[in-house]
C-alpha cells in the first residue's frame, strides 16, 4: 500500500548508517537559526521581500496548474481558444461581426459548451477517482478500464474543440481571422510578461 504524503514527511531524517539523526534544535536546548541585527539581519529583510515575490509566483503558477488540471481537454493548451477571443471582441469595430455572423457564433458557442459542459462532469470525477485510487493503494489494472474511459471522455471533449474551431473558421472572413491570431498573440504575451 502506497504511504500518503502526510505520512512520508513526517518519517524523522536518517544518517547515512540507517539511525535517526540526532541533534539539538531549539527543542532540546539548542540554539537553533539565529539573526544578528549587523549586516545579516538587513540581507534577511531584503531576502523576505524576496520570498513574498517568490510565494506570489508559486500561487500564480498553482493557479494555472489548477487551470489545467480542469481542462477536459485531451490537449491542455496550444489550440487556439477562438470563441474566446471573438467574445472579447465582440463588438470591436475594427473586427466587424455582421448581426448574422453573431447569430452563427452564438449557435456554435452554445452548442460547443453545452457538450463540453456535459463531459466534463464526467470527466472530472472519474479523474478524482483515479488519483485517490493511486493513493489508496489500487494497481495500474485495477485503474485500468477507468483511465481508458478518461481517455475517450477527454478525446470526445476535443472533438468538440475542434469542430468549434473549423465551424468559427468558416463563419469569419480571412481578415477576421488575422484581426483575432493578432489579438491573441497580444493578450498571450501580456500574460507571458506577468509571469
Amino acid at each position: 500500500m502506497i504511504a500518503s504524503a502526510s505520512m512520508l514527511l513526517a518519517a524523522p531524517a536518517m544518517d547515512g548508517n540507517g539511525s535517526m539523526m540526532q541533534g539539538k534544535g531549539m527543542a532540546q536546548g539548542g540554539k537553533g537559526m539565529m539573526m544578528s541585527k549587523g549586516k545579516c539581519g538587513q540581507g534577511m529583510q531584503k531576502m523576505q521581500g524576496k520570498k513574498v515575490i517568490m510565494v506570489k509566483r508559486a500561487r500564480m503558477q498553482g493557479m494555472r496548474h489548477a487551470k489545467k488540471m480542469h481542462s477536459p481537454f485531451l490537449i491542455k493548451h496550444g489550440l487556439p481558444h477562438l470563441s474566446k477571443m471573438i467574445m472579447i471582441s465582440w463588438d470591436d469595430a475594427a473586427f466587424g461581426l455582421t448581426a448574422e455572423q453573431k447569430t452563427k457564433l452564438e449557435a456554435i458557442r452554445k452548442e460547443t459548451m453545452g457538450s463540453v459542459m456535459k463531459l466534463k462532469k464526467e470527466i472530472m470525477p472519474l479523474a478524482r477517482t483515479i488519483i485517490s485510487g493511486t493513493y489508496s493503494g489500487k494497481t495500474a489494472g485495477d485503474l485500468k478500464a477507468d483511465v481508458k474511459k478518461l481517455g475517450e471522455l477527454e478525446a470526445e471533449a476535443t472533438i468538440v474543440q475542434l469542430q468549434c474551431i473549423e465551424g468559427t473558421k468558416q463563419i469569419l472572413t480571412k481578415d477576421q481571422l488575422i484581426y483575432l491570431l493578432q489579438k491573441s498573440a497580444q493578450h498571450n504575451k501580456m500574460h507571458r510578461m506577468m509571469r
